[in-house]
């Protein structure tokens, strides 16, 4: 079956990124008695792909591997030990499985399982034709059905979707809130669409790429602002009447914006820094606004399983669009592509699927 096969991370080349992989013919996993073996039918490119191509994140990412971890696909066999599943169904996977009983578990906080282990990362993920998925990720309810009427793409990009809920949780955001979102990519797509289906009043997104600017207005943004040629915060000012907005999201991580991004929240307001952000890398902001605006800051690692369990569970009742966030598909063979146009950051979604 055709993979696409990362070489040792610890020695990637962030420039040239397309020598850190290989696609390439491997043996066809055998399915054990408490396993699946799920034939990929979508697989999507992500921003912590992005980390894992070019060495920015090795953690967990076994030389000679196969990552991808936004999945969804049909139960291509099912060993005899597995109860409730059968050849053919549609599901999509729930990559993070916790261990239960770490702290950070015990505490209500399996999302950052000390000891969690990941399809894609521990386990082989979903850039190959067939992916193995264990009995600790069966046994722990993480493989979801799916009826035929949810695409596959939209499958795959449950996973994300779980993610920006457990943000959105984080954040706070509810009825009549004014929300900010830094960044109009997938993930900044998906938290205007949440925001709104939790009450919030108005929605405003900064984003420079004009493209999505307006597909960010089409599902709903209230206002979309290009702070490159605008100012961003007498334009929230103005729609705020001086009082700046209840939460922002940042769906980008880019240091140099978290102090400006700081001063657009509200007395009592809430920052959510959700995007990854470069290792290593410092942000000076004026902690006297922080201090005597009262400003909330939280961060959001991965999800629980119920943020997954309900963003399936809102895709399967079309009560959110993801396919409307895919802008283009790839085969296998075709993963360079697919991922040049993925590092050009120009796409929205990029999906690999078979």
């Amino acid at each position: 079956m055709k993979a696409v096969v990362m070489h040792n991370p610890e020695t990637f080349d962030a420039v040239n990124y397309n020598n850190n992989y290989e696609v390439k013919e491997i043996d066809k996993p055998e399915c054990g008695d408490g396993e699946i073996l799920l034939k990929m039918k979508a697989a999507a490119l992500c921003g912590t792909d992005k980390r894992i191509f070019t060495g920015g994140k090795t953690k967990g990412v076994r030389p000679n591997s196969v990552v991808g971890h936004e999945i969804c696909g049909v139960i291509e066999k099912v060993g005899k030990d597995v109860k409730g599943f059968a050849a053919g169904d549609h599901v999509a996977v729930a990559n993070v499985i916790p261990c239960g009983h770490c702290s950070a578990c015990l505490s209500g906080r399996e999302n950052a399982c000390l000891n969690r282990k990941a399809i894609g990362y521990e386990f082989n993920g979903g850039f190959e034709q067939y992916i193995l998925i264990p009995d600790i990720c069966i046994e722990s309810g993480n493989v979801i059905k799916l009826p035929d009427s949810v695409s596959f793409a939209a499958g795959a990009l449950i996973e994300p979707l779980a993610c920006c809920i457990r943000g959105l949780r984080n954040t706070g955001t509810g009825f009549n809130d004014t929300v900010l979102i830094i960044g109009a990519g997938p993930i900044g797509l998906m938290h205007l669409q949440l925001s709104l289906i939790a009450g919030a009043k108005a929605v405003i997104v900064s984003e420079l790429d004009p493209e999505k600017r307006e597909l960010a207005l089409k599902l709903g943004a209230k206002r979309v602002v290009d702070s490159k040629n605008e100012n961003l915060h007498d334009i929230i000012m103005e729609e705020t009447d001086g009082e700046g907005v209840d939460r922002i999201v940042m769906a980008i991580g880019v240091n140099a914006l978290v102090d400006s991004t700081f001063k657009l929240a509200k007395r009592g307001g809430t920052v959510c820094l959700f995007a990854g952000f470069p290792k290593g890398k410092m942000s000076e902001f004026d902690p006297s606004v922080i201090h005597y605006n009262e400003i909330n800051i939280t961060g959001s690692t991965a999800y629980k399983r119920i943020d997954y369990l309900q963003a399936a569970d809102m895709v399967i009742n079309h009560k959110i669009d993801l396919d409307a966030i895919v802008s283009a598909k790839f085969k296998i063979d075709d993963f360079k592509q697919a991922l040049d146009l993925h590092m050009a950051g120009t796409a929205l979604k990029v999906v690999i699927e078979d």
